[in-house]
């Protein structure tokens, strides 16, 4: 690991637990005023998404002032795969919904906690791995092994192909707890002397489950970029927030954005090269940012030539 201000910041607590901080108040931000108790409009959630992905990507100049250019451009790395690896993710969260009928009303909720739980698996993800990589170097072609597995998952479509019967923590629930029907926002409720889960439980249940599928998958990607813990989490962190505006209008990014799964899997399958080749060749954290910008600007160009080539117009609210 390069010897850097940032770097050692990176295994200091504090550091760690300031982000924490900044990223939750944030989050309490989006949770009390965007569109609160109602469901927002789409420009409401358009301007609060491109806010959002400034914010995150202006945190590159306290990272470039703390540490240096290298680790800033590596932030920015890091944070374009993680944000568009959190479409996916919204993806599944949709599905879940579906599959449970998740009243609107509570979606905000189930959003919410889905985020704070994502934060937790990454950062217990991001420990795991920095130990792993400093004491085993081995893990780093199991990580690259990981990614190129799941850049064909991507390819394929995996994301589309959620049951979340399936889920071996789902399973256990209804084993132990009969389930009942939905009671607002509550969770369980009190049906003569047993304890009854409502779907909604369920549902936080299966959020779970794809977060920590979700970790497991994302961090081997930020790792192929740099191995600094505050840099990951922070590109993290960040990446996550604004979700629940996101969430608005990922059904018609996903239809705009037609090769987004292609794109992805492309991009992740690079940067497992990258982290399975860098004892041969290290590329410099330039050329890293230009080739992820490169093949995301790449997949919303050829998406947009398809709409025109099947006449698809953009919607217009």
């Amino acid at each position: 690991m390069i010897d850097t201000p940032l770097a050692a910041l990176g295994a200091n607590p504090l550091a760690i637990g300031v982000i924490v901080l900044i990223v939750g108040a944030l989050l309490l931000v989006d949770l009390l005023i965007f569109a609160r108790g109602r469901q927002p409009t789409r420009k409401e959630a358009i301007v609060w998404s491109i806010g959002w992905l400034i914010l995150g990507l202006l945190v590159t100049i306290p990272v470039i002032l703390i540490s240096n250019p290298a680790d800033g451009v590596n932030y920015v790395t890091v944070y374009l795969i993680e944000r568009t690896l959190s479409l996916d993710n919204l993806v599944v969260f949709l599905l879940i919904f579906g599959y449970f009928a998740v009243p609107a009303a509570q979606r905000g909720i189930l959003l919410f906690w889905g985020i704070i739980l994502a934060l937790a698996m990454r950062g217990v993800a991001i420990v795991v791995g920095v130990g792993l990589i400093e004491r085993f170097h081995i893990v780093t072609y199991i990580l690259g092994a990981l990614l190129l597995v799941l850049a064909w998952r991507m390819y394929q479509g995996a994301a589309d192909h959620v049951d979340p019967d399936h889920s071996p923590l789902v399973r256990l629930i209804r084993r132990f707890y009969p389930i009942g029907d939905y009671q607002g926002s509550r969770f369980s409720t009190i049906i003569g002397d047993r304890r009854v889960l409502t779907p909604l439980a369920l549902a936080l249940v299966s959020i779970v489950a794809a977060d920590i599928a979700f970790a497991l998958d994302s961090i081997p990607a930020a790792f192929a970029i740099t191995e600094d813990p505050l840099v990951i989490w922070a590109a993290n962190g960040f990446a996550l927030l604004g979700l629940r505006a996101l969430f608005s209008l990922v059904e018609d990014l996903i239809k705009r954005f037609r090769y987004l799964n292609q794109t992805v899997a492309i991009v992740l399958g690079v940067v497992a090269l990258k982290l399975l080749i860098q004892d041969l060749y290290k590329a410099p954290a330039p050329v890293s940012l230009a080739i992820v910008v490169g093949l995301f600007a790449a997949g919303i160009a050829l998406s947009v030539l398809a709409d025109r080539r099947d006449g698809v117009e953009p919607r217009a609210d």
